[in-house]
C-alpha cells in the first residue's frame, strides 16, 4: 500500500517516530532476504495497482524495488481489490503450493474497479491464499495545503481484511507497532 496515509509517523524504532512505509520497507526487506528459494513478486497500489516486480527468485532485485517504492507513486487512494486482482493474474499459473499473497494495507478500499471481497472470491477459485495485515495505530496523516496533519481515526477496514483472508483460507494479522509487524 503506497497510499498517502502510509506517511503517518505512528511507528517507533529506537524511540524515534517513523512513517509506516519506512517501517514496512525494513520489515519486508528482511522477509524477502529470508525466503531463499521462493519466487516472489511485488504489486504496489494506491489509486491504481501495478506490478513492480514479476515473480522471481532474485531477492536482491526485490529489495531494490522495495527501496524504490514511494508514497503516492500509484496515487493517494487505496485500490485493495485491484491489487488482489492483479496479483491473482500473476499467481494463477503457479503450482498450488506457490499461490500465496501477503496483502498489507493501512486503509479501506476507496478506489479501483474490484471490491476486495469480490477479488478474494476470485483468488479462492484459483486456489490462492491471502494473508492480510492491517497496519497502523488508529491515527492517520492527511495532506493539507499547509502540510501534513495527524488526526484520530485511522480508516483501516479490518472487517474487509479479515473477510478477504477468511474467504481464501488465509489469516488476518493486526500490526499496531514495529514488533507486531
Amino acid at each position: 500500500d503506497l497510499s498517502g496515509s502510509m506517511e503517518t509517523p505512528d511507528f517507533e524504532v529506537q524511540g524515534r517516530p517513523l512513517d509506516r512505509l519506512t517501517v514496512v520497507r525494513a520489515v519486508a526487506k528482511r522477509f524477502v532476504e529470508s525466503r531463499e528459494g521462493d519466487r516472489m513478486g511485488l504489486v504496489l497500489f494506491g489509486s491504481r495497482a501495478y506490478l513492480q516486480a514479476p515473480l522471481t527468485l532474485d531477492r536482491n532485485t526485490l529489495v531494490q524495488m522495495l527501496d524504490e517504492s514511494e508514497i503516492g507513486l500509484a496515487g493517494e487512494e487505496t485500490a485493495i481489490g485491484d491489487a488482489i486482482g492483479l496479483a491473482v493474474k500473476h499467481l494463477r499459473d503457479r503450482p498450488a503450493e506457490e499461490r500465496v499473497l501477503v496483502l498489507l494495507s493501512d486503509g479501506a478500499n476507496n478506489a479501483g474497479v474490484l471490491e476486495p471481497v469480490q477479488a478474494a472470491e476470485i483468488a479462492a477459485q484459483e486456489g490462492i491464499r491471502i494473508y492480510t495485515i492491517g497496519l497502523g495505530t488508529g491515527v492517520r496523516s492527511a495532506r493539507t495545503f499547509f502540510g501534513s496533519s495527524i488526526a484520530q481515526g485511522g480508516g483501516l477496514d479490518e472487517a474487509t481484511l479479515e473477510r478477504v483472508a477468511q474467504v481464501t483460507g488465509g489469516e488476518y494479522f493486526r500490526a499496531r507497532d514495529t514488533a507486531s509487524l
